[in-house]
């Protein structure tokens, strides 16, 4: 079949990986500029140099033994590495986190900037409708966080769309931040301090470079409380929740930026994959909010498409 998968992060790269093995022609479509999504990276140049920021998802586990497989894969391909500050089951992308999604992304044929408005069954398959016109599929993946899920397939499995729309996400404000010196701060991450639900040096990772750079993410619960604040303000409350675990003082900031995820961390929706024939959903709100969930989703989905 040719595939339409909307959605080009690891749930739906995953599932066009396995389904283009299968024999299946498969073709994405994001709306990004480019890969990363949850696992995207910033990068600011500064006094210093470049300073780079993972500002989404800071680490990822293999719980799994296939996953990890997976994982080994990608490390011996050099896009990831174990990062034991974090634990000994954390692994990062390297140099970012957005190298996993780059390096499966090369494999396809992926559009970005592409934002899908929506589908329609036709007489025979489906046509996905973009700004510069339409596009036409056997089948359709729809590989977005659940609070995109429901304009895209409400008309065609409403049950769907219920499910996705009970699936509640938590928000998260993030700031990144470079410094002219190290940070008086021993550990290279920190979690459930205050405000703070997670602060990494981030120019610690495996394969990273440039100045001392930190990404500092409030709490879900205070990133709720302050989800409309501005970010200037929010930069200034986190960055003085940093300082007081330093001792009460910060070096020099280099460059300071804030980032709201309104859609950060997925919920759970207690499925794997969801396929009716000719639609299907991915993505780790089906299964939880981790990284690993993503692509057991995604490999989960391309295993009932090739299995009919």
């Amino acid at each position: 079949m040719k595939i339409a998968i909307i959605g080009a992060g690891l749930a739906g790269l995953t599932a066009a990986g396995a389904l283009k093995h299968a024999g299946h022609e498969v073709a994405l479509f994001d709306k990004a500029r480019g890969p990363g999504g949850r696992m995207s990276i910033r990068r600011t140049e500064t006094a210093l140099g470049m300073a780079f920021f993972d500002h989404g998802a800071q680490y990822f586990t293999a719980r799994d033994p296939d996953f990890a497989a997976e994982v080994a894969r990608w490390q011996a391909g050099g896009s990831a590495a174990r990062w034991p500050a974090a634990g000994a089951d954390a692994w990062v992308g390297t140099p970012g986190m957005n190298a996993i999604i780059k390096a499966l992304a090369a494999d396809h044929q992926v559009r970005w900037t592409c934002r899908i408005e929506s589908i329609a069954r036709e007489v025979k398959g489906w046509s996905l409708r973009h700004s510069e016109g339409t596009e036409a599929a056997d089948a359709v993946i729809v590989a977005v966080p659940a609070e995109q899920v429901a304009d895209l397939v409400a008309v065609h499995q409403l049950d769907w769309a219920e499910l996705a729309q009970a699936t509640h996400s938590q928000p998260c404000w993030t700031v990144m931040a470079a410094f002219d010196a190290p940070v008086a701060i021993a550990d290279d991450c920190l979690r459930t301090r205050g405000a703070i639900g997670w602060a990494a040096r981030n120019s610690a990772k495996p394969g990273r470079t440039g100045p001392e750079s930190w990404v500092v993410q409030g709490s879900p619960d205070w990133s709720t409380a302050h989800l409309e604040d501005e970010a200037e303000a929010v930069s200034a409350l986190l960055l003085a929740e940093l300082a007081a675990m330093a001792g009460g003082v910060l070096p020099a900031t280099l460059s300071v930026q804030a980032h709201r995820w309104r859609y950060a961390m997925s919920g759970s929706a207690g499925r794997t994959a969801l396929w009716d024939g000719s639609l299907g959903l991915c993505g780790d709100w089906l299964v939880g909010p981790r990284i690993e969930s993503a692509w057991t989703s995604g490999r989960a989905l391309a295993a009932l498409v090739v299995s009919g």
